[in-house]
């Protein structure tokens, strides 16, 4: 039997898993929230030359906390890192968070991309939306979940194209399940050069992202050159969430975050540049065991997950509309 979608073809079709997303239309730009109904066992692994970040040190597999209660992602830049704060108070009212006595500490790691230079309303003075985004989220929480424009993919710019919110899901014969949630705010394209398809085109599903087609012409040997320098330098990173029903440990949960930052380098090019953040979270809501033998079975999921990283990325752009002078995949499908 063949690795196929889950009923979802989302994130959440991982057991355990619920998205909430929030966005600004004024600002151009949101928050989405990964929330595990119980603590799951969580790694980071962070490749961009330019991260904003919080909590990743605690996912190291020698610090002392084992789980985490939610994952948030954000646009604002380094503004956005307060949305990590709502959330966690949001769980904590809840009687979420790591014990410590009698109080309870919710584990909220964080990653951010920046898209303030995206012509959206930035003049919030003393107080960035992100905490009340934050909030909304995580009240709208829930198993469906809105692509495109939405959540931290909001104002996402992709390389040339208006960036966005993609997930994904896959699920083995034996039910093993791994899902992937993606906001693409690139430095690199998702397209081939010259092209009409992503360069995640081999990896679709189903028609996830529209039918896409194999590429007309062989690759030119200067297609790796960046864009030459301008205002925006710095403005990009790519973050995302894997999730699998696994039972992991924190070490095997390590090895799945590397295993699928190469879903981005599959999806967009070139990946991991200074100018970029890319970071790649995963969380295991240790529900099915692997089988043995244990480290081919760890990683036949890393292969997974980086399939469904590169998938996940493609679908943002795909399902991306155009904003402001954003031109999103469609539009610029119809002109091409």
């Amino acid at each position: 039997m063949s690795i196929e979608p889950g009923p979802r073809n989302l994130i959440t079709d991982v057991d355990g898993i619920l998205i909430g997303n929030a966005a600004d239309e004024r600002v151009r730009s949101g928050v989405s929230v990964v929330i595990a109904e119980t603590p799951a066992v969580a790694a980071v692994d962070v490749r961009g030359g330019a991260p904003g970040t919080r909590e990743t040190d605690a996912l190291d597999p020698t610090c002392l906390v084992d789980t985490v209660d939610a994952v948030v992602l954000s646009g604002g830049s380094a503004f956005g890192l307060e949305a990590a704060s709502a959330a966690m108070t949001w769980l904590a009212a809840r009687g979420r968070g790591f014990p410590v006595g009698s109080a309870r500490v919710p584990i909220v790691p964080a990653a951010i991309l920046f898209d303030l230079l995206n012509g959206g309303d930035k003049e919030w003075g003393e107080r960035p939306p992100y905490a009340a985004l934050a909030r909304a989220a995580c009240a709208a929480a829930s198993r469906d979940v809105a692509l495109g424009n939405t959540g931290a993919g909001f104002g996402a710019k992709a390389g040339s194209l208006k960036g966005g919110l993609g997930s994904v899901s896959a699920v083995t014969p034996e039910g093993l399940a791994i899902g992937a949630l993606v906001a693409v705010n690139s430095r690199g394209e998702t397209v081939m050069p010259g092209e009409r398809c992503f360069w995640a085109w081999p990896f679709e599903r189903r028609g996830e992202l529209g039918g896409q087609t194999p590429p007309r012409t062989g690759l030119a040997a200067e297609a790796d050159i960046l864009p030459g320098a301008g205002p925006d330098v710095g403005a990009n990173t790519t973050i995302g969430v894997v999730a699998t029903n696994a039972i992991l440990t924190r070490a095997e949960a390590q090895r799945i975050a590397i295993m699928a930052q190469d879903g981005y380098a599959r999806a967009i090019r070139p990946v991991h540049t200074p100018f970029d953040g890319d970071t790649v979270f995963v969380l295991a809501t240790g529900r099915q065991h692997l089988p043995e033998p244990r480290a081919l079975a760890l990683a036949r999921l890393g292969v997974i997950a980086a399939d469904c990283v590169a998938r996940a990325v493609a679908r943002g752009v795909f399902s991306a509309a155009s904003l402001g002078d954003l031109i999103g995949y469609s539009d610029w499908l119809a002109r091409a």
